[in-house]
């Protein structure tokens, strides 16, 4: 069999396959670079932007759990500025996607940096971090909350004419509520899930793990999980969705694929193998090569209801 199609298409964001990094696991990808060429994977999510440089939390910050990690960096990051000026120009001399991770304390701050994103040349999609908290509106995190959510979605889609890729977090009672706010206020594709919630605590010192106490919980214990709510929010929205959660491999990504996603992210795999992702991406095609799947885009989907087992190929 001729080598399987992987290139996808998410609305106006166009991806060589359906491999991507998930922001803040590896730096602005420049760091993978000596591991392998970046251009084999559909495109690198960089590392959350502000408009000034963050320093972050103070240690500890990363937590090994048995089946992940915790993680509480503080969303530390060079600033928007510094980005665009030195990291991005570095980054284009690499053929494949770059998606800008962006966060801001108000909805003016997300306006502004999405308005310094879309002048920047060679950016291909902005994905918005809506796990952080709104201090205009006494903290509550803009993800939990549908009209915030549906706010600051706005006023980035007024901004950019990029792709808009909402982040959308787990932390939530009903995830299609806020998928729907997102969506209907102008999002282009949602990716989920960002971590789940949790804590360890140090049973000698009785004190948290985490400066924190509490952090982001992320790598395979959480794969079941997004899975799950990527099924329920693809059958909520009609919009391409990103699948990220606790992917190793590429049997991982394609249970995300045929949940609904047309593209996944892998992040915590990466801290123990750089390369991760290029590996996912090859295992994906392989699999397509031994199942006579000749097109990724065909299994997208294949476990919703509406899809049925008629659409399953033959093994």
């Amino acid at each position: 069999m001729s080598a399987p199609r992987l290139a996808v298409r998410l609305g106006g964001l166009a991806l060589r396959n359906p491999v991507l990094t998930a922001s803040g696991t590896s730096g602005y990808g420049l760091d993978l670079a000596p591991h392998f060429d970046l251009g084999r994977i559909g495109g690198i999510v960089c590392k959350s932007l502000s408009l000034r440089p963050r320093e972050g939390n103070a240690p500890s910050r990363l937590a090994e759990t048995p089946a992940g990690m915790l993680n509480s960096i503080g969303l530390q990051n060079i600033g928007i500025d510094a980005f665009v000026a030195k990291t991005l120009p570095e980054l284009r001399h690499h053929d494949t996607a770059i998606i800008a991770n962006i966060f801001g304390e108000t909805v003016e701050e997300f306006g502004e940096l999405a308005t310094r994103i879309d002048a920047a040349a060679g950016v291909s999609a902005i994905e918005l971090n809506i796990s952080c908290p709104n201090t205009a509106r006494g903290g509550i995190e803009f993800g939990v909350d549908a009209d915030a959510t549906a706010r600051v979605t706005m006023a980035v889609r007024r901004a950019t004419r990029l792709p808009l890729i909402i982040k959308l977090s787990p932390n939530v009672t009903d995830i299609t509520v806020i998928a729907r706010a997102a969506v209907d206020a102008g999002a282009d594709i949602l990716s989920l899930v960002n971590t789940f919630m949790g804590m360890a605590i140090d049973i000698e010192t009785r004190r948290p793990v985490l400066s924190s106490g509490s952090g982001g919980l992320s790598g395979p214990a959480i794969r079941p999980m997004a899975v799950h709510l990527v099924h329920r929010v693809a059958r909520a929205v009609s919009v391409p969705l990103i699948g990220i959660g606790g992917i190793r491999s590429g049997r991982d990504a394609l249970e995300f694929l045929m949940a609904g996603a047309s593209a996944v992210e892998v992040g915590t795999a990466t801290f123990t193998e750089p390369a991760a992702a290029a590996r996912v991406a090859h295992e994906i095609a392989d699999w397509c090569r031994r199942r006579g799947v000749g097109d990724i885009n065909d299994i997208v989907g294949a476990a919703l209801p509406e899809r049925g087992r008629s659409d399953r190929p033959a093994s």
